[in-house]
């Protein structure tokens, strides 16, 4: 009794172990880009949606500053302490290494240490306003697929805009508005991410909840991904299955995640009070000690990886797919029009692979991953197939004695393909059954 209940509860697991292998969209994995299976045509390529795992995209970030001189210490200057606005004998100098803040120290390793920092000049010019532009550029097409984090030194701006660009910083649109007061320094009402829903996720939205000054536990902004991501995918994100088909089904959801820049506009630095004291005008300037993105190489569904060459990511294209992104056809492979990888049907989605061109059947008349010979026919140099005695045709698929007079006798079409499979072998050809 207790070897079959042992032995059934061992069934039960190579189930649900099963089962968990095959329902990858559970967890938005999407990791494997196709396997082998056994067909009645023999041993032939399941194709399947996929994607690169999520990672840290800073480490291929590019920085740049505007103004360009807009880092301090060059000229050297002294600024007041953070933890005390009016103890104003600290030095940046650009000339020496641990009084230096560069733009590089955003992103070290060390980044979560308040002792590396980047920070730009004080407000010295006031009234003039102090307005810096901090651009990251990846030179590729990213999905977001967690929070971004900023963490500041110098306290939290006063007013703040983190913009987005799709097209390589040709042009911006707004992701969110930070400010003290967003009435006065946008003309919008306050709201945080949990007063949207599904039907209002998409909406720009000004926040009161990250600006304040020289608290010490109030150095951190965020953009909330994963609360957007909650309003289809449950509160704790377990329910992935409907996020991704929310996404799969709705391209401004798909763009409203989907990045190629960003750029933190600092607008007014972080004052602590309604007036700015212009006797210690060293207490005010911006310094940003980590900023945080995470992400995964946009690649259409068609790859499971992603590498740099050249300074530059790249997708490691499958589904007979090439470009940065997935974003077209192979040469040869251009049957029908290109198309993105789709999440559905879940759990698997659907590859929307590559064809061949009907231009390209007398180059590539088979090949070992979409078009096999037939009926134990051999490919030879992807030129032609080398058939059995008994068939004929491109890829083997015909019985030579369907050109005879008589016919094929009973027997003489075991083994001969399917009229499905043909149906469905001439449509990837693009030829006619005759």
């Amino acid at each position: 009794m207790y070897l079959s209940r042992f032995l059934s509860l061992h069934a039960l697991w190579v189930t649900v172990s099963s089962m968990m292998q095959h329902y990858p969209s559970v967890w938005g994995h999407y990791d494997v880009c196709k396997t082998q299976i056994y067909t009645e045509e023999g041993k032939v390529w399941d194709y399947m949606a996929c994607q690169p795992e999520a990672r840290d995209m800073i480490k291929y970030v590019k920085v740049t500053l505007d103004p360009p001189d807009i880092t301090c210490g060059d000229p050297p200057e002294t600024f007041c302490a953070m933890g005390n606005p009016y103890m104003c004998n600290n030095e940046c100098d650009a000339s020496t290494q641990e009084l230096a803040h560069p733009p590089e120290l955003m992103f070290d390793l060390e980044g979560r240490h308040p002792s590396t920092f980047w920070q730009s000049t004080t407000w010295k010019e006031y009234p003039k306003p102090l307005h810096v532009n901090i651009t990251l550029s990846w030179n590729k097409t990213i999905e977001l697929t967690d929070n971004i984090v900023i963490t500041f030194e110098s306290g939290r701006p006063d007013q703040m805009i983190l913009e987005k660009s799709l097209d390589y910083g040709r042009t911006w649109q707004p992701y969110q508005y930070y400010a003290t007061d967003c009435l006065d320094a946008f003309h919008m009402d306050p709201k945080s991410v949990r007063d949207l829903s599904q039907h209002t996720v998409l909406e720009i939205i000004c926040t009161e909840e990250y600006s304040t000054g020289y608290m010490t536990n109030s150095k951190i902004i965020h953009f909330e991904i994963k609360d957007r991501f909650a309003f289809f995918a449950g509160p704790r994100l377990h329910n992935m299955a409907s996020l991704y088909g929310q996404l799969d089904t709705t391209k401004k959801l798909r763009d409203f995640f989907t990045i190629t820049d960003l750029r933190i506009r600092l607008l007014r630095p972080a004052t602590g009070e309604i007036y700015v004291d212009e006797q210690h005008l060293a207490r005010y300037f911006y310094a940003i000690s980590d900023i945080r993105v995470y992400g995964r190489c946009k690649c259409n569904l068609h790859a499971t990886g992603c590498k740099e060459e050249n300074k530059r990511l790249l997708c490691e294209c499958e589904h007979n797919t090439t470009g940065p992104d997935c974003g077209k056809c192979k040469k040869n492979y251009q049957g029908r029009p290109w198309s993105p990888g789709s999440y559905l049907p879940i759990p698997k989605g659907t590859a929307n692979i590559c064809i061949p061109s009907i231009s390209s059947i007398g180059t590539n008349v088979c090949d070992n991953e979409l078009l096999h010979c037939q009926n134990g026919g051999t490919c030879i140099n992807n030129v032609r197939c080398q058939c059995p005695p008994a068939y004929t045709g491109i890829l083997c698929e015909k019985l030579k004695c369907e050109r005879d007079p008589g016919g094929c006798g009973q027997n003489s079409g075991r083994g001969a393909i399917s009229h499905g499979s043909l149906v469905l072998l001439t449509a990837l050809l693009g030829l006619c059954i005759c």
